[in-house]
């Protein structure tokens, strides 16, 4: 059933998006594990490898959810976003607590268990905002997603900008922080992160006013983006005083407080109210020429929706049509002799050729003795069913709701899973070794680098998300197009890094950032209209899998091996590393000397790699993984696209004809949960 829920429900759901925002630029914690990681190495006497198992633990922690997922459905809101806080409260503080000498260093095995706690708490809250935003915003999937996801991205370089100006840079102060900001901001706002549904559990009307919010809310986004990163910058090159410090942390905090303004504006817009009273208990009917909700009594041609579609001609339960459907109706029309029911699931407006506004119902097909089993169907349809040209299928059709072991049988779920382990597996081996490509380049700070990835990482997020709902909506294209973008930007990357020529780790930052932020943006909302959202938590939880497992497989046995070979090979030519490098013998000195070089090398007397070839195999081999992904992805767009007509096309109905050739068309979208 779809209602109003009028100008609480619009509300509701902005200031749950508001409200997220915080939660999401607080949740990215696990990303700032550099910053304290050689201190933890120290207190807990830890050689490189053991390091980097910790980095894993923390890894997989952040990206195995199926238990939020799981319970998203079960738990309020609420319940989620408390245990998130819950888990980082204990986490980090135990990691504080055994940074700071306050308890004895725990067993190896424990702190890996702790650290897997404390990432794992990103996991309750991300799945509570975002499962929460997009069934608010079910209309715009797309958009939602690129700036819930975009602020969990961000969220290292705000992380960074509260550690440079405010800590210090004290690592134990970090992690302090880390313990008990995160979670304090989760309970504070916990109570408006919730599902703006009206008491009979339907969806708040749509608004036409709606993309003015989100342009709003971009643009303090992308303001935000270029501050943080400007602010990074400077606070390189210029040392801040106190002072200018906290006023910087203060204009942080309002970029975050400004798109509270959003639910301001429909709260206090009179026309908000205006409106939703004269459409008490109707239906959201709204006219895209006019860009206005109307209520059916005043839509033109509109037939008494109380009149049977259908009724019974004879003993052989023929069928003939009489009118149009009302919404919601519990009335089931038999259809024919096999027994099959049709029932009217929905009533939307159309605007045919000639101008005219029309009405069309969305019907559904119920078969025999199974209310399960369910297809959209209009009247050749289900006239086909009845006379049995068409092939019943069990479980659910693409665009329906899934369960996790109705979607995992899938071809089109692992197609999507290898795509986003072969693109955010491959990104993050960059990401990992970024440290060490700056080291064999020559570049003792990589400060430089990250805050690049961080930026425009967000932006590709946000870009993304936007740019897939506006082109999935004005031509049905399905976002996996914009995938294939994604994944041709990520080849261009791998082989510009595997040049080596000057300024390449600049411009492969930049798009390094916006591959991966796209390859986030998009898969989320393919997910949920493939597979529905009604059990999208644990879905989506699952798909994440796929970044620890590519990144452990590229990054920890791959780039690693190659690596050590690499070092291997160049002790054994020995004196000749100004040379490999490119440089002269007075700049590889003083290279050496450098404090980043001294702490990450030189104490721990691991073998070391300089020059452009340390990486260059790992590119290439990086690179035929993205080939590979760009080939399953176009099978996975070729599959899909028919999928994308019926959510989003024109058309209302399914043909029968479409049906018999076999094709899975997804139903009309039904966006309610």
């Amino acid at each position: 059933m779809i209602g109003t829920v009028g100008p609480k429900g619009q509300v509701t759901k902005w200031v749950s998006l508001a409200a997220g925002i915080w939660v999401q630029a607080l949740a990215g914690h696990s990303n700032v594990f550099a910053h304290y990681s050689s201190n933890l190495k120290g207190v807990l006497d830890l050689n490189q490898v053991q390091l980097n198992n910790l980095g894993v633990a923390k890894d997989f922690g952040e990206n195995v959810g199926l238990l939020a997922g799981g319970l998203v459905n079960v738990l309020p809101t609420w319940v989620i976003l408390l245990i998130g806080a819950i888990e980082c409260f204990f986490g980090y503080g135990v990691v504080w607590l055994v940074m700071s000498g306050t308890i004895a260093p725990l067993p190896y095995w424990q702190m890996v268990v702790v650290l897997c706690l404390a990432s794992n708490s990103s996991t309750w809250l991300n799945t509570a905002v975002l499962v929460t935003s997009m069934r608010n915003f079910s209309t715009n999937r797309g958009t939602v997603v690129g700036i819930i996801k975009g602020f969990i991205g961000l969220s290292g370089a705000v992380f960074t900008q509260f550690y440079v100006t405010l800590m210090r840079d004290d690592p134990q102060a970090l992690v302090l922080f880390l313990a008990l900001v995160p979670p304090l901001v989760c309970i504070v706002v916990m109570y408006f992160i919730r599902p703006a549904n009206s008491p009979d559990g339907a969806p708040p009307y749509y608004d036409p006013r709606e993309h003015i919010g989100f342009i709003f809310i971009h643009v303090v986004c992308i303001s935000l983006a270029l501050y943080l990163f400007v602010a990074t910058l400077g606070e390189n090159i210029i040392k801040f005083t106190p002072l200018e410090s906290k006023f910087m942390v203060a204009v942080l905090i309002i970029f975050l407080t400004v798109p509270f303004l959003v639910p301001a504006k429909f709260l206090f817009d009179k026309r908000t109210w205006k409106a939703v009273n004269n459409r008490e208990h109707s239906f959201p009917y709204h006219d895209d020429n006019e860009g206005e909700n109307l209520p059916p009594s005043s839509a033109p041609g509109t037939t008494d929706l109380n009149e049977p579609l259908l009724k019974s001609n004879g003993k052989n339960g023929n069928v003939s049509k009489t009118g149009a459907a009302a919404e919601g109706t519990d009335d089931q029309v038999p259809v024919s002799s096999r027994g099959w029911t049709r029932r009217a699931e929905s009533v939307s407006p159309r605007s045919p050729r000639d101008g005219s506004k029309q009405e069309n119902a969305s019907f559904i097909c119920m078969a025999p003795n199974n209310p399960d089993m369910e297809m959209d169907c209009d009247d050749s349809t289900l006239l086909a069913v009845g006379e049995g040209a068409l092939r019943r299928r069990k479980g659910p059709h693409r665009g329906e709701d899934f369960t996790l072991s109705e979607a995992i049988v899938k071809a089109d779920f692992w197609l999507l899973f290898v795509i986003f382990l072969c693109g955010v597996g491959t990104g993050s081996t960059i990401v990992n070794n970024m440290g060490q490509i700056g080291l064999a380049r020559g570049y003792s700070d990589v400060t430089m680098f990250v805050s690049l990835f961080s930026v425009w990482n967000f932006l590709g997020r946000l870009g993304a998300g936007s740019v897939s709902e506006h082109y999935v909506r004005s031509s049905a294209m399905p976002r996996t197009v914009w995938m294939l973008v994604a994944q041709v930007l990520m080849i261009i990357t791998h082989l510009l890094l595997a040049t080596a020529v000057p300024g390449s780790l600049h411009i492969g930052s930049i798009l390094l950032g916006v591959s991966v932020g796209m390859h986030f943006a998009i898969m989320v909302p393919v997910a949920s209209e493939l597979f529905g959202l009604a059990n999208f938590g644990v879905i989506y939880n699952f798909l994440t899998i796929g970044m620890p497992f590519g990144s452990l497989l590229f990054s920890g046995v791959l780039a690693g091996y190659i690596y050590d070979r690499e070092a291997q090979k160049q002790q054994q030519q020995g004196g000749n590393i100004h040379s490999i490098m490119g440089f002269s013998k007075e700049s590889v000195t003083l290279f050496l000397n450098s404090p980043l070089y001294t702490q990450q090398f030189k104490d721990d007397a691991a073998p070391i790699c300089l020059g452009a070839h340390c990486f260059r195999t790992t590119f290439y081999i990086l690179a035929l993984v993205m080939f590979i992904g760009l080939g399953l992805n176009g099978l996975l767009t070729r599959r899909i696209w028919p999928v994308y007509r019926s959510l989003y096309s024109n058309s209302v109905h399914n043909s029968s004809t479409d049906l018999e050739d076999g094709e899975e068309h997804a139903p009309q979208r039904r966006d309610h949960v």
